[in-house]
């Protein structure tokens, strides 16, 4: 339950190989003088640390594992990072690790112990506010096993250059703003268990089922709404066959209207009218009075036109 400012609490100790402060309530900026320290393991996970992230660390030429998730951090990601572990390579520094170190991988947390340790390379920037592109240069960390920057802001496309990301077998890249195709290459990471780019932009074609990639269920592409293609129900293939036409459709095509819709128009509209003209009829005696008249005018017109017109008709044998 720490809290408070980190500052310049570990600033004078040269000797530091582990700086694990996770899960407490620090808050600020990671200070700058972190790079100052040769440090293997940076632990400052579970915090509420904001600001970007400095670019100092990547002085740390000897890192082995960097976890700065579930912070407040934002900017960019720092393309110089570097993740190499040579901490183990230099003569009798192996002695200075005596403590295990927990670390999140495969959706799981383990306490790895420090025998293991010395083959195990990662970096989880998870659940932050990063912002810009993925850099290209994190592609060449060729011995880390697990990244993590899911639950950032991360735009543009996954780098090609994560092809030479050999070893890695946890890349999680899910919850972000990224974009475009995937790089076919990212089929040659054979040591991959868990891959996940779910909730993103990305368009096209999965990646081809072979080899590990075939173990890979929906989840891992989901919420990509233009992505197509196994294990997600979309089709690539837009040439669907198209329903059968029936003859009556196909009348209608030709320009032909439906009779009986045409009779039922008819009819309503014919009573609506009848409707109509009855109601005005009855509400206003002026047009009432206008109505009978012209009735009995057109009367009147019919009898005299059939009584001038009958005896013509007769004498042409008409009638």
């Amino acid at each position: 339950m720490l809290q408070g400012l980190l500052k310049d609490s570990f600033y004078n100790c040269p000797s530091l190989v582990v700086l694990d402060l996770s899960h407490n309530n620090l808050i600020g900026r990671i200070p700058k003088w972190i790079g100052e320290i040769p440090l293997g393991y940076i632990l400052l996970s579970h915090n509420h640390f904001e600001g970007k992230i400095p670019i100092q660390l990547c002085k740390l030429d000897k890192l082995s594992l960097i976890d700065l998730s579930h912070n407040n951090l934002s900017g960019h990601v720092p393309y110089c990072l570097s993740c190499s572990g040579i901490f183990y390579q230099d003569a009798g520094s192996s002695i200075y690790l005596q403590v295990p170190v927990e670390f999140t991988t495969k959706y799981s947390s383990y306490v790895y112990q420090p025998n293991i340790l010395r083959y195990f390379l990662g970096i989880d920037l998870s659940c932050n506010n990063l912002t810009g592109e993925i850099p290209p240069e994190i592609g060449t960390l060729s011995m880390i096993k697990v990244l993590n920057l899911t639950h950032n802001k991360l735009i543009g496309a996954i780098p090609p250059t994560f092809s030479n990301l050999g070893q890695i077998e946890s890349l999680d890249l899910s919850y972000n703003n990224l974009e475009g195709k995937f790089p076919p290459q990212l089929n040659q990471l054979y040591s991959l268990v868990v891959f996940n780019v779910a909730h993103n932009n990305l368009s096209g074609k999965t990646l081809e089922r072979v080899a590990q990639f075939a173990t890979f269920d929906q989840s891992s592409y989901e919420g990509n709404l233009l992505l197509c293609g196994l294990p997600l129900p979309k089709s690539c293939n837009n040439t669907s066959p198209s329903p059968p036409v029936t003859p009556t459709e196909e009348k209608e095509d030709k320009g032909f209207m439906d009779m009986g819709v045409f009779y039922v128009s008819f009819v309503v509209s014919y009573t609506m009218v009848l409707l109509i003209t009855a109601a005005v009829l009855y509400i206003n005696p002026y047009w009432r009075r206008r109505w009978f008249y012209f009735i009995e005018t057109s009367l009147i017109n019919c009898y005299y036109f059939l009584v001038d017109n009958i005896p013509l008709l007769s004498k042409f044998g008409l009638s």
